[in-house]
């Protein structure tokens, strides 16, 4: 019996047809509607699954939740950006500046934290529901700074970069690191391949 009379498997839709983006985002206005836990259940693990299978893009994808990979990852990324920041006296220029001015130390501050979130947005940090805690607040969102932070405390002052005599001094500069970092561990975080 030849394959044509047996019947060949279905032509596979080709990419202008097929997108897993547009599945989805159907997925998620599925999500809405559905009216039994069991439902929605199912189709949060479809998403789920989706997420994972999903095609390598420029910005990879996160995992289900902030475990201890993604830790190191961020450690790694922080370590790298935050080296040159480390040796650097610009670093130590700038911080003692902002640490000058409530209003430049504050708008530091809020740009490091637009950074990371931007970063983290690109891969829809917010939708991985495994990953907030208490429900609300995605544990990425604070586990990078709080990372960041750590590092730039441990490494600035380990190798002699701050003087913790003048605290004030000493804050706006971790604070300048520890901005620096957090971009390199978000990013290290969520690109393909780390």
């Amino acid at each position: 019996m030849s394959r044509s009379s047996r019947g060949s498997p279905p032509a596979r839709a080709s990419d202008e047809e097929f997108d897993v983006e547009d599945v989805y985002d159907e997925l998620e206005e599925l999500e809405e509607i559905v009216d039994s836990p069991e439902e929605l259940e199912q189709v949060r693990e479809t998403m789920r699954v989706l997420r994972r299978t999903r095609p390598s893009r420029l910005l990879g994808r996160l995992n289900d939740s902030f475990d201890s990979r993604d830790v190191g990852e961020a450690i790694i990324g922080s370590f790298l950006f935050g080296i040159p920041m480390v040796v650097e006296d610009g670093t130590l220029d700038i911080g003692r500046f902002i640490a000058g001015n409530a209003l430049y130390f504050s708008a530091t501050l809020l740009f490091g934290f637009v950074l990371v979130y931007e970063i983290l947005h690109a891969v829809e940090f917010e939708k991985v529901e495994e990953d907030l805690v208490l429900g609300v607040v995605p544990l990425r969102l604070i586990g990078i700074p709080v990372i960041a932070g750590v590092m730039a405390i441990v490494l600035m002052t380990i190798w002699g970069r701050v003087e913790w005599t003048t605290p004030l001094t000493a804050a706006g500069q971790v604070t300048v690191t520890a901005i620096v970092m957090a971009v390199g561990a978000s990013l290290g975080d969520v690109l393909p391949g780390t």
